[in-house]
């Protein structure tokens, strides 16, 4: 194989294909690249057995071949190179050549042989996305996933394709996020876990322009942008029924400025920050919400405007799941929906966008 490409370009490309290797393997050829020219294109090629990538390269192929490469190492080494074109040549020991200007580098290359095999999924009946609809959704949600090993499907995301809606559905156990979106097209009813390690990565590549076609089968889902597939390997098992966990009636609703209520809680936060004490007091009155925490580093009172219907009520959170949904919802202002201060607040914008935060409380003594 010999190819000619821009360093530049190149470089951008292992950075993206860098996501799918596993550099705490045992197993070698999984911290490896595949670089392959075939039939007039240079593929780049990532694989960890949980998440492929595959993107193109920009290149001159003068003799076609294929070569698996450590991507740390052949990262670090392009990262490294002058803003030129750069030649790369295998010769059949599988020793590759990178040749710039007057000097070069030879590295060892692995045979592609060794290189598992990508999963193949049909890409015959696609759901196409905003790619900025679907980097919202992400954003919106995947903070709320589950960090607890014992507890796999948590640590995943439902994508849900049901009645002209796509949503994406996060929990944790002491939170739940779900943001919707309405599509026009007809799609199959669909259910998948998607883990939410894979979705940060995908979520990471995502622009705010242009479509990503979205398609599944019974283990993987494919997703195709920007001249990049990516296949991530779908967690097994059956997600919380989330919809049962959603109130469907309130005794107290609050109409509050979004970054007004965050930037109070931020502060009051400030003498709470660890994990045995992050409790903040929210005493909901006539026109005001007052915002309190009581340390043995202080005590801190913030009082926040508020609209109010229904009745008068004390409630504590946990402050770091409070201020996470509150810095992720993107309306000017926000309704919070209670019922009793021992069941769960649903937080959600005014602004018309399908999105319900659900955040249980810390049970207080009233006094």
């Amino acid at each position: 194989m010999k190819i000619i490409c821009d360093k530049k370009h190149i470089s951008q490309k292992v950075t993206i294909c860098q996501k799918a290797i596993n550099n705490k393997s045992s197993n070698d050829i999984l911290k490896c690249f595949l670089i392959q020219a075939k039939n007039g294109v240079v593929k780049l090629i990532s694989y960890d057995l949980d998440m492929a990538i595959e993107t193109t390269i920009e290149a001159q192929i003068i003799k076609e071949g294929v070569i698996a490469v450590n991507a740390r190492l052949f990262g670090d080494i392009v990262r490294k190179l002058p803003d030129t074109l750069i030649e790369i040549e295998i010769d059949l020991q599988n020793n590759i050549f990178i040749k710039y200007e007057n000097s070069k580098f030879e590295i060892k290359g692995h045979s592609p042989d060794e290189f598992p095999k990508l999963p193949e999924v049909k890409k015959n009946n696609l759901h196409s996305i905003s790619q900025n609809v679907l980097k919202n959704m992400i954003k919106q949600t995947v903070f709320a996933i589950s960090q607890d090993s014992t507890k796999q499907i948590l640590m995943g995301e439902l994508l849900e394709i049901t009645n002209n809606k796509v949503s994406l559905v996060a929990i944790d156990g002491y939170r739940l996020a779900v943001r919707s979106y309405s599509i026009n097209k007809n799609f199959d009813d669909i259910k998948i876990i998607i883990p939410g390690k894979n979705l940060n990565d995908l979520n990471s590549l995502l622009s705010t322009e242009g479509v990503v076609e979205i398609g599944f089968d019974d283990k993987n889902a494919i997703f195709i942008f920007d001249n990049i597939k990516m296949i991530i390997r779908l967690l097994e098992g059956d997600f919380i029924d989330y919809k049962k966990l959603l109130p469907r009636e309130h005794n107290t609703k609050i109409k509050v400025n979004t970054k007004d209520f965050l930037n109070s809680i931020e502060r009051a936060s400030l003498l709470s920050q660890s994990d045995k004490n992050n409790l903040i007091k929210l005493s909901i009155r006539e026109k005001i919400v007052a915002i309190t925490s009581n340390t043995d580093k202080g005590n801190v009172y913030e009082e926040v405007q508020i609209s109010l219907e229904g009745d008068y009520l004390d409630i504590a959170f946990n402050s770091r799941y409070l201020i996470e949904g509150l810095r992720n919802i993107e309306s000017e202002y926000i309704y919070l929906e209670f019922t009793t201060n021992i069941n769960p607040c649903i937080i959600k914008p005014i602004e018309d966008i399908e999105y319900n935060y659900l955040l249980l409380p810390v049970r207080i003594t009233s006094n």
